[in-house]
């Protein structure tokens, strides 16, 4: 399945009723006074919805991605109005201020960082609104914030939930090209020193609640430093074309569980993973198997990305992240 207006229209009424939705929510606080037990929307006047506030953010980037890429949706006009209301330069500052807290270091630390940069970089292309200008003085942290984390991160997180690394470089990474050339290189010199030498990979996937592949956002990651022949050539050495074997969709036992409903996301950010390295490697014999691949893991995934609330605030990002990459399906 391709993305086409009604599935469009099917995820942005998914983010709307969420990105809004203020409970249930899961706050990432640490408590220095009682003057912090504050609701979320009086702590994060943007990002108050959607369970928790990573989500938000990325329920935002659905949203505005999907208003960028189909301006006609009967949704547009309520997406923009809502943007307006909510993306102001007040706004921002309330959330910056957040960030800035003494005890918020590692708030968000990298995952919502990364989409946080996604949001804004998205947020730019959308030039004769506002939004942009608003998550500006996050953003500037942020990109600060993932220098100073890089400088100290001897070894990489290989886990398949947040606090993935590889995962979160691929979106900083994408914000920084022409912004912040100095994030760009550190990235790069990161990613290079940490995964350049890796091959055969052996690793323990799935776990029990992943929602992102070690391996393949480690791939996804290195497709984006290297060249796309020096990347071919590492792939093949990472991940031969035997151990992709494994990488079969996996089962959801119960949707309702906020972990086990993780498992739809893996689907999703694996079929992204291969639909992104398949177009690196091109013309590679291996480029069918991984589309093939990709598209099994889609199709295992997409007709749950709503139903429970557990994964229904944050799967359609996933999708959309999937199908935009997804090879277009001749007609």
């Amino acid at each position: 399945m391709n993305l086409n207006p009604s599935l469009a229209t099917h995820f942005a009424r998914i983010a709307l009723g969420h990105v809004g939705r203020e409970y249930p929510h899961k706050l990432d606080q640490v408590l220095s006074s009682d003057g912090d037990l504050l609701p979320p929307r009086t702590l994060h006047p943007i990002f108050f919805g959607s369970f928790d506030w990573h989500s938000c953010v990325h329920g935002w980037w659905t949203l505005l991605t999907l208003h960028r890429l189909f301006p006609d949706l009967a949704t547009a006009a309520e997406i923009a109005a809502l943007a307006d209301r909510r993306m102001t330069v007040a706004n921002g500052l309330a959330e910056r201020a957040y960030l800035d807290r003494p005890l918020a270091a590692g708030f968000e630390r990298p995952y919502g960082w990364a989409w946080l940069l996604a949001l804004h970089h998205e947020a730019c292309r959308h030039e004769n609104r506002g939004w942009a200008a608003a998550l500006q003085p996050l953003a500037d942290a942020i990109a600060d914030r993932f220098m100073v984390y890089l400088s100290k991160l001897t070894y990489p997180i290989t886990v398949g939930t947040h606090a993935n690394t590889a995962f979160a470089l691929v979106l900083a990474r994408e914000w920084s090209l022409d912004r912040r050339p100095a994030l760009t290189h550190a990235i790069d010199l990161w990613a290079m020193r940490t995964f350049g030498e890796e091959r055969d990979y052996r690793g323990w996937e799935p776990g029990g609640d992943d929602f992102l592949s070690p391996a393949l956002t480690a791939a996804l990651l290195m497709s984006r430093v290297m060249e796309p022949s020096q990347f071919t050539a590492w792939f093949d050495r990472f991940l031969p074309e035997p151990a992709m074997a494994r990488f079969q969709p996996v089962e959801v036992s119960d949707r309702s569980d906020g972990k086990i409903a993780h498992l739809d996301g893996l689907n999703l950010s694996r079929s992204w993973c291969m639909f992104s390295i398949a177009a690196v490697i091109a013309p590679s014999p291996r480029v069918a198997g991984l589309n093939a691949a990709g598209q099994r893991h889609l199709d295992a995934a997409l007709p749950h990305v709503a139903g429970d609330y557990a994964g229904e605030h944050w799967l359609a990002t996933f999708a959309l992240l999937a199908l935009c990459r997804a090879p277009v399906a001749p007609r």
